[in-house]
This record gives structure tokens, sequence and C-alpha cells, in this order.
């Protein structure tokens, strides 16, 4: 139950506003077959500064701290947000046990459009549209006309059309969200999404609440 880069997916994306090129012409953005390493990774190493700022939810003294690689487009990566996340926000972010952010991994362009807008309105919004661009996956990701229904949905989350184009011609922001992509990939062997990184124990896939509950509780239980 997870994403992985396949080489026809998103390939051939048409945008139809002029500017746009720096996203369109990434056609997809591959991820070479990684040999898997250490399911575990220092958390020095997993936390130091990349190429973007990290967005937490919850305490910054948290006990445990959750770092989770998706791709926008994943629809695995959709369905954990869709459940998974919401009971581990209640149980564990929310009552100060767990800390967690996001970083890109996007596997085609239309995730890093969408990965683009998701930072252009600051740290505050992030959060916010990532929930809006996940619960309303089905209506951008998979259309015939992707760029309109993107619009549409991003203007839901308060966007203008202006911002839009012009978060889209950020080719800063896009060369940072590649980065972030690719340093995930190289130093920590992701290469599927939703992978995440509990206190640097790697899980990857739709996991279910008990799966991480098992490397959090006692964590949680050996700092009381």
């Amino acid at each position: 139950m997870m994403c992985g880069f396949t080489a026809t997916r998103r390939s051939v994306l048409t945008y139809g506003a002029a500017g746009l090129a720096a996203v369109a012409t990434a056609a997809a953005l591959p991820v070479s077959a990684l040999a898997q390493a250490s399911a575990n990774v220092p958390m020095d190493k997993l936390l130091a500064k990349g190429a973007l700022p990290d967005i937490w939810l919850g305490k910054d003294n948290a006990p445990v701290t959750i770092v989770e690689y998706a791709s926008m487009t994943c629809s695995h990566c959709a369905a954990f947000h869709a459940g998974t996340f919401k009971q581990l926000k209640k149980d564990y972010i929310d009552t100060g046990k767990v800390r967690m952010t996001i970083r890109e991994f996007p596997f085609d362009p239309l995730a890093m459009a969408a990965f683009m807008l998701a930072r252009c309105e600051g740290p505050a919004k992030r959060e916010p549209m990532i929930d809006l661009l996940f619960a309303t996956q089905r209506t951008w990701a998979f259309s015939k006309k992707p760029l309109e229904a993107l619009i549409e949905v991003t203007r839901q989350g308060g966007m203008s059309q202006d911002t839009f184009e012009k978060c889209l011609k950020d080719k800063d922001l896009y060369e940072n969200v590649s980065k972030v992509r690719d340093y995930g990939a190289k130093q920590f062997n992701v290469s599927s999404t939703p992978t995440f990184f509990v206190n640097g124990t790697k899980l990857s896939g739709d996991r279910p609440l008990s799966d991480f509950a098992k490397i959090i509780d006692p964590i949680v239980a050996a700092k009381k």
C-alpha cells in the first residue's frame, strides 16, 4: 500500500498557462531503484537543515518525531491522511507525545506543482493547503485538465489565480522541492510513498495506527 515511480505517470502533462514551463518540462521525475539500507536513521542526520524548512505539527519538545515523505498525487498518501493520520493527530500529536512534518517527495510534475502551491503563501497556510489537496486529490490529480482543476481547488483554499501562476514560475522553489526529494532518496533510501521515520525508525506504506503505536508508546512510557 504505497506509491512508487512509474515511467509513464503524468509524463506528458500540458499546462495551459504561459510561464509554467519550469514545472511542465520536468516530465516524470525518476527515483532510482535504491538498495535497502538500515531501517534506522540517526536523528541528527534526519533533522539536519534541508533546502526547505520543516513545518511541524505538535510540540517542539515532544518525545517522538515523525518525518513523512509523501507525494501529493500518491493515492496511498491521501488514504493515510484521510484515515490513520486523523487518529494519530488526535491521540499523539494533539496530546504532546508526537511532533510530525511532511517532506516533499514528488514523483511527477503535478505533484511538484501541488507541493509548490502549498509552500507559496507561507508556513501557516502550508498544512491547511496540503490537507485540502489530499482531501480533493481525485478531483485534480486524475483530471483530464489537471491545471484547471488544481486552480479550482487552490481557490477553495483562498489562493488567487495570480498567486497560483506566480508560484509555479518560482524556479528557486522548484529547485528546492527537488532537493528535498533528492536528499531523501540519496540519504535515507526513500523510493516510495508514504515513507515515515519515527524517531529514525523507517516505516513504509499506508500503515495502521497500531504500527506507529508499537514504536511510539514505549518511547513515551520511558520518558515518564
